[in-house]
């Protein structure tokens, strides 16, 4: 069943283009500022942003153990950016607080600073036909992944995009393209 009504975490980051990405594809989105926001979403975006940030607020306001229950359950949650560092087990180098529902390790700014930012075309044979756009802020990069994490896509070797069940995390910000395929990929997606 695809998702009804998708929450996007707006504490912080690209949380607006989300929403837009998808609205424009006829599905509710609500921003999620507190914890009775995440009543009634059946999916959840956790956008770019600065991740020690967004993990210390979802801390301090008791939301960070309530989503990732929520996650463990199933729910379908999708980190672009700073939510893939969220989302990941192990940060490399930094102990701050995160989600770690997915089974992997992230190196943040790996693709370098602000002015080393790029755009690029994927391959995302998953997602949809040849090239999937994908721009990247400040990206980081996934150095490992557990046995059950699927790569979806990969720039210069290194894994940008991964699925694991439920969990579907990129490096890059799909939501600052018109190209909705890979929001339409996460609102059919199941555990």
């Amino acid at each position: 069943m695809a998702a009804r009504c998708v929450g996007v975490l707006a504490l912080q980051g690209a949380f607006r283009e989300h929403v837009a990405a998808v609205s424009r594809l006829g599905v509710a989105a609500r921003e999620v500022r507190q914890l009775k926001d995440m009543d009634g979403i059946d999916a959840m975006i956790i956008p770019g942003g600065e991740s020690t940030t967004m993990g210390k607020l979802l801390n301090e306001w008791h939301m960070l153990e309530p989503l990732r229950d929520r996650i463990m359950q199933g729910m379908p949650v999708y980190g672009s950016c700073a939510g893939l560092i969220l989302l990941c087990r192990t940060i490399e180098n930094s102990d701050q607080p995160r989600l770690g529902v997915l089974d992997a390790t992230v190196r943040r700014n790996a693709f370098g600073r602000q002015v080393d930012s790029f755009e690029t075309e994927l391959s995302m044979p998953e997602v949809g036909p040849d090239p999937v756009p994908a721009v990247f802020i400040r990206a980081p990069v996934i150095i490992s992944v557990g046995p059950e994490v699927r790569v979806l896509a990969e720039v210069k070797g290194q894994a940008v995009a991964v699925r694991q069940n439920n969990i579907l995390a990129t490096s890059f910000h799909p939501e600052l393209t018109p190209d909705t395929r890979l929001h339409s990929y996460f609102l059919n997606m199941h555990g």
